[in-house]
């Protein structure tokens, strides 16, 4: 675990590579008022054959948590800059939720820096809709009193799922969510609510793979997103919400790695493929 100081910010972050030597870089960020914690589960799945990164923004976690700089294209030079920092010219770069709007900035202003593209449940192209003035004011409320258990019962009010991992992940996220800092918690919620990169997802050509909850309420803007996307792949686990990596980890890590080594898969490709053996009389 080390710190490094980027853009006004000091910033934490991990590395963790295997024996291997020639081991493929792959960056994981987290999603608005998370930390580390969110791609733990995977990470460790995936430690042995991947050069794993980790980094927390500013405002959360062991991150400082700075008085400005709470936007996502201050995130992605962020990014950017611990890459120049590793010496990284080029990475995967796997993002959730707000990460994965920082994952749509990065392919669509610096593609060079990437060799692949993951987001999973990401914000949607053309903004968070759903956060209300008045929702965001709700929930600021709940942080301004400390209000531990209403955070609680609202998310156990959503709970599909009867396991250990899911009940032990709520306490975890109402101590994220109280945790960060006002910057991170205002800052970031405006910010994915202006965002909106819908009109150029035609042009962001970097190979990318979808992974989306079946459970989740961005299921859908994410569907029409891949849609979208001319160069991509896309993966629905059924049992899993918006927490995709802490629902289903294995699964993650698993489609995770086939991408990572076999690329995008999806059937345009298949039917061009079909058409250039035919042609070849194969």
């Amino acid at each position: 675990m080390a710190h490094v100081e980027i853009n006004g910010a000091r910033l934490w972050y991990e590395v963790t590579a295997p024996d291997s030597a020639d081991a493929a870089p792959l960056l994981l960020h987290h999603g608005y008022t998370a930390s580390r914690v969110n791609w733990q589960p995977v990470a460790e799945r995936l430690q042995t054959r991947y050069r794993i990164i980790m980094l927390e923004c500013r405002g959360t976690g062991a991150s400082e948590h700075t008085e400005h700089g709470y936007s996502l294209e201050q995130v992605t030079q962020d990014v950017v800059g611990l890459l120049d920092h590793l010496g990284l010219e080029r990475v995967t770069y796997a993002g959730h939720s707000m990460g994965g709007g920082v994952g749509y900035l990065l392919g669509l202003e610096y593609p060079e820096r990437l060799e692949k593209l993951i987001l999973m449940a990401p914000i949607p192209s053309a903004g968070t809709a759903e956060i209300t003035p008045q929702l965001r004011e709700e929930r600021m409320a709940e942080r301004r009193s400390g209000d531990r258990e209403a955070i609680l019962a609202r998310y156990r009010a959503t709970r599909f799922r009867e396991d250990v991992e899911t009940d032990g992940w709520f306490e975890i996220r109402a101590d994220h969510i109280l945790a960060v800092s006002d910057g991170h918690f205002e800052g970031f919620a405006e910010a994915m609510q202006d965002f909106d990169v819908a009109d150029r997802l035609a042009g962001l050509s970097t190979p990318t793979l979808m992974i989306a909850g079946g459970v989740d309420s961005l299921l859908h803007a994410n569907l029409a997103d891949f849609a979208a996307l001319p160069n991509a792949t896309i993966e629905v686990i059924a049992r899993a919400g918006h927490e995709v990596a802490v629902h289903e980890p294995e699964r993650v890590a698993a489609v995770i790695d086939a991408f990572m080594r076999y690329g995008v898969m999806n059937a345009e490709m298949l039917q061009a493929a079909s058409l250039s053996n035919q042609q070849q009389g194969k």
